[in-house]
């Protein structure tokens, strides 16, 4: 495969950086657990103790003990195995210190991710529902994984490695100050390129880690979507497409992954190989010093430099060089870490729903005279809550001339005026497009209208709490969703408090009852991949189940019925007008046959109602509705 347009897609990437105060935000989350972090700074500053003494300790053995071996007729090692046994104590310190650093961090790195999940989902929870329209789940889902598990390993791996490598560099540079000033300055100037160059290069591929970022979400989103929809694909012969369209994906994935990480790798071999150049450099003058007695100025005293003291200092310049090899490594992890809570702290800053009302839904109970108080048991009467006034709920629903756009400047709805009185059924009809679902959505507040007035039981729905709204409303969607768990369970998400008795009731109501019992474990069959052992019909059915528990004053039925066959259609038919019975109805259907019996049949065109009234009333008038009815005119 072509793999040009390298240098096309650096140009498009260079916008790409992380938000400003996202290092700060994080620091917050893993602040909560400062005890456990103070524990891990004591146990990186024994283990850079530990390091240190190693490397001095060779001087040492060299100078105290090996030389001065080398020249007796009978050595006595005593000094040298006591020594060395300080030394094993010293480096077993250092590597529990270690291994207790990384527990520890393991630990505050994963209890940081629950917190940001929590609060990630908590949130996720009360956003609109145009957030979710706008943008796929796998994206969303990306957020919990990808983006999430780029934290965890900065905050277990990456964050310790930089603090550790940090002090230890603070630490060897003392002790190299200790044994030489003059070959402390090579060191540090050699450390100025290498740093100068780490700048450069980190620079450049913070940009393509950000991207990567983004990309891998634009994936996900896309293979989650093909997953739901394989039957559409293999219907329809889409496999082609469908993999021409991945490869754009792709591609886009691996031109910014391509150029981050080709930026992060060759930053070892640059730190590496200028270590490698001073090494030899150091070698060499702190060796001719030695040679010609040249005075060595030091912290610790000055002196003629010493093979201990050169080979001390030979391995305290590896071990300060390393340090900056692998801040250049983890940089790369922070880098892509920064990029993953950019995007969580993006989502965690997205406008949660507003709510504005004040009007709440309560229990109440009527005396002998008609009088209404309120009451905390369930009574299945209702009255909105204003103040200290409560209205009756009956049921009435009015749209005043409401205007409605998805989008400012694009209108989908018309002056629509519709007046649905207690116990109603209105039946919307009309082609895909027309804004029948548009309306169901507007009455739910799902989306606020641009202009006009809707008000429910002579309210307005701007008062009322979305929650108390939304659970007046019993709504059975044409797309069934339902969710891992038992059959029971599923009904039950209709209202939580219902009892396995009212669970039963409604299931036969909606005539489920009849096949759920059929199921393997009947109501405690456990239900998987969105009820997927299920025919379309079956899921439809439990939808409808889960309305009817909700027990509402208001029905919205979209398609309710679009899945169920004709046989089984009439019998649903005859449990849905049950249901419906002293309740307001809001029917949107394509079957004329079963919105015959509406009290009030609205034809929607173009996002206006054209045409109003009963079915006998509309087929005298044989317009829109007529044709319809009679074949003459198909809905599409």
């Amino acid at each position: 495969m072509h793999r040009g347009g390298g240098r096309h897609k650096a140009r498009a990437y260079a916008g790409m950086k992380p938000k400003k105060g996202t290092i700060k935000r994080l620091l917050k989350y893993v602040g909560e657990y400062k005890f456990r972090l103070i524990l891990v700074l004591i146990c990186i500053l024994v283990s850079a103790a530990a390091s240190v003494a190693s490397s001095l300790f060779i001087q040492t053995l060299i100078d105290d003990y090996v030389l001065p071996l080398l020249i007796e007729a009978n050595p006595n090692f005593g000094g040298l195995a006591s020594a060395l046994c300080g030394m094993a104590v010293i480096f077993a310190t250092g590597i529990l210190a270690t291994f207790f650093c990384n527990f520890t961090m393991a630990i505050v790195a994963q209890s940081t991710l629950k917190d940001i999940r929590d609060e990630m989902f908590e949130k996720m929870q009360n956003f609109p529902i145009k957030y979710f329209d706008t943008r796929t789940h796998g994206d969303v889902m990306s957020h919990y994984t990808n983006d999430a598990d780029t934290l965890r390993q900065m905050i277990s791996q990456s964050l310790p490695n930089l603090v550790s490598s940090v002090i230890s560099m603070v630490a060897v540079l003392c002790s190299m100050l200790y044994l030489s000033i003059p070959l402390t300055a090579i060191v540090i100037l050699f450390t100025v390129f290498i740093l100068l160059s780490i700048k450069f290069v980190a620079g450049m591929s913070s940009k393509y880690f950000m991207e990567q970022q983004k990309a891998i979400g634009d994936a996900n989103g896309f293979i989650e979507e093909m997953i739901n929809g394989m039957k559409v694909v293999k219907v329809f012969c889409y496999e082609k497409k469908n993999i021409e369209l991945f490869n754009k994906k792709n591609e886009h994935l691996f031109e910014a992954s391509n150029i981050a990480n080709t930026l992060a790798i060759i930053t070892m071999p640059i730190v590496g190989n200028l270590g490698y150049a001073m090494y030899v450099v150091i070698a060499v003058i702190g060796g001719a010093m030695a040679l010609h007695g040249v005075f060595n100025p030091a912290i610790g005293g000055s002196s003629v430099l010493t093979l201990g003291t050169i080979a001390s200092f030979l391995t305290l310049s590896r071990n300060f060089t390393n340090p900056i090899g692998q801040i250049s490594q983890q940089l790369n992890s922070v880098i892509m870490a920064m990029a993953g809570a950019s995007r969580i702290f993006d989502l965690l800053d997205e406008k949660p729903e507003e709510d504005h009302g004040s009007v709440t839904l309560v229990n109440v109970k009527e005396d002998a005279e008609g009088n209404i108080t309120e009451c905390t048991e369930k009574t299945g009467h209702w009255a909105w809550k204003d103040g200290d006034n409560l209205i009756p709920l009956r049921g009435k629903i009015n749209l005043n001339e409401v205007d409605f756009g998805y989008d400012e400047d694009k209108l989908v709805l018309h002056d629509i005026t519709i007046y649905a009185e207690p116990g109603q059924k209105v039946a919307l009809v009309g082609a895909t497009g027309a804004g029948k679902t548009t309306i169901t959505n507007l009455i739910n507040r799902f989306y606020d209208i641009d202009d006009g007035k809707i008000s429910y039981d002579g309210i307005n729905i701007n008062k009322i709490k979305k929650q108390d709204l939304r659970r007046s409303l019993g709504v059975v969607l044409q797309d069934v969703n339902l969710f891992t768990g038992t059959v029971m369970e599923n009904i039950r998400y209709g209202r939580l408090d219902a009892t396995d008795e009212e669970c039963i009731e409604a299931a036969k109501l909606a005539n489920a009852d009849g096949f759920i019992r059929m199921l393997p474990d009947g109501y405690d069959t456990i239900l998987e991949g969105d009820g997927s052992g299920l025919s379309q019909g079956q899921r439809q059915l439990i939808s409808i189940a889960r309305a009817a528990v909700a027990d509402p004053p208001v029905m919205i039925l979209d398609e309710a019925t679009s899945s169920i066959d004709t046989r089984t259609e009439s019998i649903v038919q005859r449990g849905m007008d049950n249901l419906m019975k002293g309740r307001t109805v809001f029917v949107i259907a394509h079957r004329l046959s079963t919105i015959q019996n509406s009290d009030v049949i609205m034809v929607m065109e173009n996002g206006r109602i054209i045409e109003r009234g009963d079915h006998n009333r509309l087929m005298e008038e044989k317009g829109k509705y007529y044709q319809l009815y009679t074949g003459a005119f198909e809905l599409e």
